[in-house]
């Protein structure tokens, strides 16, 4: 996501970088660049020139342009003020003092609602919730059948009653989650292909009937400038209270969540980052303003880990390094662990620095498989004790997983190395992501 924006940002950086001290001319040809490529990422018009005003006023200032670092103070200035724009802090969820916590999605159609009401009961229900998804989309052919569908996968019953208003289902909705004790109540509203009156009266009756904790506006953000004034349709009709911004995996411009908090005063609560029913963030404006300015995200990479590897699985990985007794089925299982972060792209995305500068790298995971295939094509008891494997036995494993010879002995030399690089890491901050939290704090950096 944002990668063209990025690349336009940095470029309008070099310039200041390249040039020990800077002047007042130079700070205003730079941002004419950053100016103009906020435009090309399709950010509303109103919203450019207010930035562009602030962060100029503050680059040209005596503290910047005399200081040692001005191309630095200047990049630090656009960071904050990309925060600041974005909403400053995560927005959370807010829930309801007295159960269950009213939820409704609203928006167009095709911009991934039904989804996303999967993708949050799915996040919630790990979190020890109860909640329970409602289908009100009685217009959309398949509606109803797509969200018992994601409700089966995420282990969530689903509401829904036959010839009926939408109105109707929601207060029978109500009734049955108190009397079976859930706490969360999703409710699936009808999109339209675009704003229309009868659809605004429909949910603002849904709205009178339930009394809603929340009103989510889901937004595509590939639509750019249409999303932020979709968005503020909506919430002059509902008085929304937050924005989920999706498909934020694709080759988005990013226009839509540089500029929707600015345009509507609500804050963006979540992201949709895939299609996985896992593929769902909390919004956190600092961390994507960091990520826009090729800096990393390390805080969510950390969180992801801690989502990703199994605490028991860790720490019994942790003994057998301190034992140095690390194996193929060891490295089979960080594949699969690692697998569930996402694509090694992303990862080195969110690193920032040198790293970040391979995320356009042709990742071949292709060859993640090949080793996969030539770990399963080994018994049990090569995999635990790697030390059996002669020549005849390769041979054997290569035959299996239609591999040479050779790979066979260069995955053999990677778990060797793996196994020495991750004893020593072992020995230094755990492999658990608390004991990396651990580190940051003492850096100054919390979370």
């Amino acid at each position: 996501m944002f990668s063209t924006l990025s690349e336009k940002l940095e470029s309008a950086f070099r310039k200041f970088k390249n040039k020990g001290k800077l002047s007042e001319a130079d700070v205003r040809e730079g941002m004419r660049e950053v100016k103009q490529a906020l435009f090309e990422a399709d950010v509303n018009f109103k919203v450019v020139n207010e930035f562009v005003k602030t962060v100029t006023e503050r680059a040209v200032g005596a503290e910047v342009l005399e200081s040692l670092l001005p191309a630095q103070h200047i990049i630090k200035i656009v960071n904050e003020e990309l925060t600041a724009l974005m909403g400053g802090e995560n927005s959370k969820l807010q829930l309801s003092n007295r159960p269950p916590t009213v939820v409704i999605m609203a928006g167009l159609q095709g911009a991934g609602k039904t989804t996303h009401v999967g993708k949050l009961a799915g996040m919630y229900k790990k979190q020890g919730r109860r909640p329970l998804l409602v289908a009100c989309d009685i217009y959309r052919p398949a509606a109803v059948d797509q969200l018992r569908v994601l409700g089966e996968k995420i282990d969530c019953p689903v509401f829904f009653l036959e010839d009926t208003s939408p109105v109707k289902i929601t207060k029978a909705a109500l009734a049955h989650a108190e009397k079976h004790g859930h706490d969360m109540v999703f409710i699936d509203t009808a999109g339209r292909l675009h704003v229309d009156g009868e659809m605004m009266e429909e949910i603002i009756a849904i709205k009178k009937q339930c009394d809603p904790t929340e009103i989510l506006f889901v937004v595509d953000a590939m639509t750019g400038q249409d999303a932020v004034n979709s968005a503020k349709a909506f919430d002059e009709a509902l008085d929304i209270t937050g924005v989920i911004l999706t498909k934020l995996d694709s080759d988005t411009r990013g226009g839509a969540a540089l500029a929707i908090r600015h345009v509507t005063g609500k804050p963006i609560k979540f992201i949709g980052t895939g299609e996985k029913l896992d593929a769902i963030e909390p919004f956190h404006p600092d961390r994507m303003a960091s990520r826009i300015l090729g800096m990393g995200d390390m805080l969510s990479l950390i969180e992801k880990a801690e989502a990703a590897f199994d605490d028991k699985k860790a720490e019994e990985m942790e003994q057998k390094l301190r034992k140095q007794s690390f194996n193929f089925s060891d490295y089979l299982d960080m594949f699969e662990q690692l697998k569930s972060m996402g694509s090694l792209q992303d990862v080195m995305a969110m690193m920032g620095g040198q790293v970040a500068a391979l995320k356009d790298a042709q990742v071949d995971e292709r060859q993640i498989e090949r080793c996969k295939a030539i770990i399963l094509s080994m018994t049990m008891r090569e995999r635990e004790k790697p030390d059996l494997l002669n020549a005849s036995r390769k041979r054997r494993i290569a035959a299996g997983s239609g591999v040479h010879v050779s790979e066979v002995n260069r995955l053999i030399k990677q778990v060797e190395q793996m196994g020495k690089m991750m004893k020593q890491v072992s020995g230094m901050t755990g492999l658990k992501g608390v004991m990396v939290n651990k580190q940051l704090k003492k850096m100054g950096i919390r979370r």
